[in-house]
């Protein structure tokens, strides 16, 4: 059974496209035929797809009208773990993907203005009962107390938070720029091990929505 993770935000540099690649490419280095379906038209993930070289995971882009045409091709060629990265400021692409996916990953930094562009994600994964999750993203070391006020303020729109953030990591941007993920260029830094417990979280998480359908 294919496993489908959407990634949304409103808000332009949450990290989506970082988040994507990181648990696409961990999805195929646990055996995953895995696929990213970027319908950015600013194409990001498509561009870090050609600096990979023919590496998995595989990169497609989709406008959101084909977006379901694209989902059941990628099935028909064994793809097993597809990944949804949106556009910001974009309903109609993140309504098609929320409604798409078995899981919805919200990035977002924490930060007032990031923050109060959970409000319109937030109305779209109410309305499609999609199980959804905010990832706190770019946490700076030791803000302790941001993170929890970001809980706050998520948790008050209903929104559930992952119990695995992000740090604000080099790692993240240096791997991007060469097409690889932080695991492939320090596999014992932070960021390796971040994206590595976000993962096993996914895979418990997803199991138990499955579950629930």
């Amino acid at each position: 059974m294919t496993t489908i993770i959407a990634i949304a935000s409103q808000k332009g540099g949450s990290g989506k496209t970082t988040l994507a690649v990181h648990l696409a490419t961990r999805a195929a280095v646990a055996k995953h035929e895995s696929c990213v379906i970027d319908t950015d038209p600013q194409a990001t993930a498509a561009t870090w797809s050609d600096w990979r070289g023919d590496f998995l995971p595989v990169v497609v882009t989709a406008p959101p009208a084909r977006l379901n045409r694209t989902i059941e091709s990628a099935k028909k060629n064994g793809v097993d773990f597809i990944v949804i990265d949106t556009p910001p400021h974009a309903d109609a692409a993140a309504r098609e993907a929320i409604k798409a996916a078995d899981i919805v990953l919200v990035p977002t930094k924490p930060r007032a203005f990031d923050l109060a562009a959970l409000e319109p994600i937030a109305d779209l994964v109410n309305f499609a009962k999609t199980p959804a999750y905010v990832v706190l993203n770019a946490v700076p070391s030791g803000a302790t107390v941001l993170a929890e006020e970001a809980k706050g303020t998520a948790k008050a729109m209903k929104l559930d938070i992952c119990p695995v953030q992000l740090g604000d990591r080099a790692a993240f941007h240096r791997s991007s720029a060469k097409g690889e993920t932080a695991a492939e260029i320090d596999p014992e830094g932070k960021a390796a091990k971040e994206i590595e417990a976000l993962w096993k979280w996914l895979n418990k998480t997803v199991k138990k929505a499955k579950k629930k359908k």
